[in-house]
């Protein structure tokens, strides 16, 4: 039942109670759930149709959570969804937060992490599987050409197969591309420009601006706190920011806070960013909890961030 709740946090509504009931309950989750999404989306197109969206495809970390997840979030321009980062089972989780596989052709990489990697072949081969004929566009830090290069290599028995074999597909195109700070990718509507960000040791990693026609859409990606998200906000309709809860950041081993201190970002550093930035509301992500509920993280980052925050939920729209 914890991904309906959370589904509802997204929302801002109460979420429900613990009434006993675990029978009726346990009956009535796969319903609740999929009206919960379903919901989520109807209420997004009816009250906000804002050709530029966010929808949250993956909000989990490299902890293997079934009702999360790995790392991915979709800004859909015009009905043109632009992925940044492929977690884990990417391609499932896309086509069940409404997006189309066939469209499945742009990835912007925040860095070469596992969690945030893992779904790249999928990405490269299960939409050009079932239909997708353009090439599949990936941009992203130093490393990401290789990367690329390694996994058409490794699947070079599978091309072959499926376009010299029964299946007569056309051949897998992949346009791969290591940006630097600075370097904008331009759109039919919309531009994709990357800056670093501190993800602790990683010498590579970026945050993403996004400008579609209506809405300017931030990305962190995976940092330590810094100003750098502040500046590339600037008044930004949406900031997408990782969190970790401060509360229960207070009760890790030293090693432990040492580690997230520099890699991740706290719900209340979060909070202040926002606030910096004046972002226009904030959607959180890749959310560290260490068993904190989600409310209480939304509250520490609501200490300094007065607009609206969503604990964003896999296939949740903003």
């Amino acid at each position: 039942m914890r991904l309906a709740a959370v589904l509802w946090l997204g929302l801002g509504l109460p979420c429900c109670g613990d009434d006993g009931a675990a029978r009726a309950e346990a009956e009535s989750e796969a319903e609740a759930e999929s009206e919960s999404k379903v919901g989520a989306r109807e209420s997004e197109s009816a009250t906000a149709p804002h050709r530029t969206r966010v929808v949250v495809v993956g909000s989990g970390t490299p902890v293997p959570d079934p009702e999360r997840s790995g790392p991915c979030v979709a800004v859909v321009v015009d009905g043109q969804p632009l992925l940044f980062d492929g977690g884990p089972g990417v391609v499932r989780a896309a086509v069940d937060a409404g997006l189309d596989a066939v469209t499945l052709d742009h990835v912007f990489l925040t860095h070469l992490h596992s969690d945030h990697t893992l779904g790249l072949p999928d990405l490269l081969l299960s939409p050009w599987v079932v239909g997708r004929d353009a090439p599949l566009v990936v941009r992203g830090p130093q490393g990401t050409e290789a990367m690329v290069g390694h996994l058409m290599d490794a699947w070079t028995e599978d091309r072959r197969i499926r376009t010299a074999g029964l299946e007569g597909k056309g051949p897998l195109r992949v346009d791969a591309v290591d940006l630097e700070p600075g370097d904008r990718y331009q759109g039919a509507s919309f531009t994709v420009e990357p800056f670093a960000v501190a993800h602790g040791s990683w010498e590579h990693a970026f945050g993403y601006v996004v400008e579609g026609p209506d809405r300017r859409i931030v990305i962190s990606g995976d940092t330590g706190p810094t100003d750098a998200i502040a500046r590339a906000c600037d008044g930004c309709d949406v900031l997408v920011h990782e969190v970790y809860s401060a509360g229960r950041y207070a009760e890790l081993p030293a090693s432990a806070q040492h580690y997230h201190g520099s890699f991740h970002t706290s719900s209340r550093d979060v909070g202040r960013l926002a606030s910096q930035a004046r972002a226009k509301a904030v959607v959180l992500v890749h959310h560290l909890l260490w068993g904190a509920p989600p409310e209480s993280v939304v509250a520490e980052v609501r200490e300094r961030y007065e607009g609206p925050v969503f604990f964003g939920a896999d296939g949740m729209a903003y």
